[in-house]
């Protein structure tokens, strides 16, 4: 499979919010994904596996208006990460939760602690959950958290075979939505940053599980502001 199918617009659509009909009405990051990638225009295209598409559509939808054209520098590395590896919802969504645990609310906080350690379980199974990478990045988030990582232990060990029914994909969706919506909505100064870190990283977890697509990689053009990109498209 060619990384690459699509070529790279003259003048690049403006990402916002949302879907959107086509590229000269805007973009969310995943559609303009599909139209690099030569698919169907689609914020659902099959470039990418389904749970790191659906970080990368919610993230976009809340990064504010001023900083979402940086993301657009990410959409390359997303094309032609796909594949059936159950490790993959699993780690979108550690990363997730763990970015989100320290800055959400305290409600949200739990929902995130016991996802932060059923991930971890399932991923000691595949052989991954004691691994460096896995057991540095829980026990950092629960450093920041220590309250809420003794509630979720307990809470663990009281539902007991809970804890080891499966993990889909919308397991891995409800613990970002919780991620991405928290750190939008808590008062910090850093919001922005703190989504764009979180997707980055969570391509890069998905590139060491599936490894890098074939093809040449494609460098974006640097991305119009969104004031530029408007003026232009009304020429």
């Amino acid at each position: 499979m060619k990384r690459f199918e699509g070529t790279v617009p003259d003048l690049l659509p403006v990402l916002s919010r949302g879907k959107h009909k086509s590229p000269r009405s805007g973009a969310c990051f995943m559609e303009f994904a599909s139209h690099l990638s030569g698919e169907a225009w689609s914020d659902h295209p099959a470039c990418t596996h389904p749970v790191l598409a659906s970080l990368a559509r919610m993230v976009n939808d809340c990064t504010s208006d001023e900083a979402r054209s940086r993301l657009m520098t990410l959409i390359p590395s997303v094309i032609g990460l796909r594949g059936d590896d159950p490790r993959v919802r699993l780690v979108v969504a550690l990363r997730a939760a763990t970015a989100g645990l320290p800055v959400v609310s305290a409600d949200h906080q739990r929902a995130l602690a016991v996802g932060i350690l059923n991930c971890q379980r399932h991923l000691a199974r595949m052989g991954e959950g004691d691994s460096d990478a896995v057991s540095d990045q829980v026990r950092e988030a629960f450093e920041r958290a220590p309250q809420t990582e003794r509630w979720a232990r307990e809470f663990m060990g009281s539902v007991g075979s809970w804890s080891r029914t499966r993990f889909t994909d919308r397991t891995a969706e409800s613990i970002i939505r919780i991620t991405v919506q928290g750190i939008a909505e808590a008062c910090i100064p850093d919001t922005d940053e703190r989504l764009y870190s979180l997707l980055s990283q969570a391509i890069d977890d998905t590139t060491r599980v599936l490894g890098k697509p074939e093809g040449e990689p494609l460098v974006m053009p640097q991305p119009l502001s969104p004031e530029v990109a408007r003026r232009a498209l009304r020429v």
